[in-house]
This record gives C-alpha cells, sequence and structure tokens, in this order.
C-alpha cells in the first residue's frame, strides 16, 4: 500500500459463459481514473499476447533434449521462432528433459516465449510489446506464431493504450478469421484514459475451407445429440443453449 495505495486501479474479467476456463484478466492502475496506465510511450504502447494448448506433437517436440548437444539455440531455429520478430536478438534457454523459453529484443520492442511440450498437456505463450504496428502487422504476427507451434486452442490479446484504441478494434475485426481456425468470441474492454484491450478465442478446425459460421455448424450438432438421447434414454430432445454460441461478457471486480 505504501507504494500503490495513491493509484486508481482496476481489475476485470473477460471471457464468454461457455468457456468457462478460459478467462484474461486485467490489472489496470493509473494516478487518477482519467489519466493513461502508468507505460513510458501513451501514444504507441501496444501488447500482443497469446495463449496456446494442444500443439502439434511434431512441432511441440523440437523443444525435447534430443541429446547433450541439442541446444536452445537450435530449438530456436528448427521451431521457426528466430523468424517471427527477424531482427529481434534472442537469449534462448533450454530445460532438461523439455522445456523452452527466450526474450527477444530490438531496441523499444520486446518478445518473449515459454514452451511446456508434455503431451496431454502441451502450452505455449507468446508476448511482444514496443513494436511499430505501422511495420510488424498483427495479423502476420499471430500467423507466424501459430506456425511455430500449431496449437488446438488459442486466445489473443491486445491491449492498446493511449488514443481510441482504433486500431486494435480494426484488427480483431479484420484478423479474427484465421486459416485453419474457428473464432468463438470476440470481447472488447474499454481502459482508463482511452485505451482497450481486445480478447479473441479460437479453436481448430481439419479443414479450413470447409468452415462454416458457428452458428450453422453447432446447431445440427445439437440435434443429433438430442436424436441419440431420445433413442438411447428415451428422453426428448431438450437440453440447455441450443447450438448457439453466447454472446460474450465481461465482469469486473
Amino acid at each position: 500500500m505504501g507504494f500503490f495505495g495513491s493509484l486508481n486501479s482496476n481489475a476485470y474479467v473477460i471471457g464468454h459463459p461457455t468457456s468457462a476456463n478460459r478467462n484474461w484478466h486485467i490489472y489496470v492502475a493509473s494516478k487518477d481514473s482519467k489519466s493513461l496506465p502508468l507505460c513510458k510511450d501513451q501514444t504507441s504502447a501496444v501488447t500482443l499476447e497469446m495463449c496456446m494448448t494442444g500443439l502439434d506433437k511434431m512441432k511441440a517436440g523440437v523443444f525435447y533434449k534430443k541429446s547433450a548437444d541439442y541446444s536452445a539455440a537450435e530449438m530456436t531455429k528448427m521451431s521457426g521462432i528466430n523468424e517471427i520478430m527477424p531482427n529481434h536478438v534472442i537469449c534462448d534457454f533450454d530445460f532438461d528433459p523439455c522445456g523452452y523459453s527466450m526474450n527477444g529484443i530490438d531496441g523499444t520492442a520486446l518478445s518473449t516465449v515459454h514452451v511446456t511440450p508434455e503431451d496431454g498437456f502441451s502450452y505455449a505463450s507468446y508476448e511482444a510489446m514496443g513494436f511499430d504496428c505501422g511495420e510488424v502487422k498483427l495479423k502476420g504476427l499471430v500467423q507466424r506464431v501459430l506456425k511455430c507451434f500449431g496449437p488446438r486452442d488459442f486466445s489473443v490479446a491486445v491491449t492498446c493504450h493511449g488514443g481510441s484504441g482504433v486500431g486494435v478494434q480494426w484488427w480483431a475485426t479484420e484478423c479474427a478469421d484465421v486459416e485453419g481456425y474457428m473464432c468463438d468470441s470476440v470481447v472488447r474492454q474499454e481502459l482508463p484514459g482511452g485505451g482497450c484491450l481486445v480478447y479473441i478465442t479460437f479453436h481448430e478446425v481439419k479443414e479450413a475451407k470447409e468452415r462454416t459460421p458457428a452458428k450453422m455448424m453447432n446447431m445440427p450438432c445439437w440435434k443429433d445429440v438430442a436424436e441419440e438421447e431420445e433413442m438411447v434414454l428415451g428422453l426428448g430432445g431438450g437440453g440447455a443453449g441450443g447450438g448457439m454460441m453466447g454472446r460474450p461478457y465481461i465482469s469486473s471486480l
């Protein structure tokens, strides 16, 4: 309290009611309710964060120690992490028997990766900040990250401090369609000082060319389930929720 008691703080939990385990927690501190969060460059501070689960087994296998000579530098190159932000100077580290982390830097731009590759609970995270969104397009950045890990499910949180966050809103609208994935939900949260955060969740679809809108895809599935229940249990085809995708929600603390 001696250090932060004088600050105005806000906490949010963002997510979707049908995905109880996929929430994003935000804490924002500022000098007063109208001022921007405490960061050095208030006009261009953009942070992109990705959480990925169910990694492709072949891609996750890169992060296992194959021999005493198999280094973190080789993991960085074989996975393609060095191509996410090609200009970043990378400090990487491998774990025994598996696992990986790295920090990258290029001027004011920073990035970091952490990987837990074990089958059954594989996970990877990626974070980047301080980069020029005019040069590094968010859509391409997300696609390069996905190419390294091939996750089954992932979420993206983009935080923009300063201005109206128009760039972040545009990205969320334009890039909600990621090849090979279906967008589950998009939530936008206003932040103090005119900033905002956009949180998007995705799941993998086997054939990208055969994707259909979420409502069109889910409704027949619920019908099939209802028919099965009626045949096996002799019950009606009721059930909550239908196949419709619920609206995103925001709860604040």
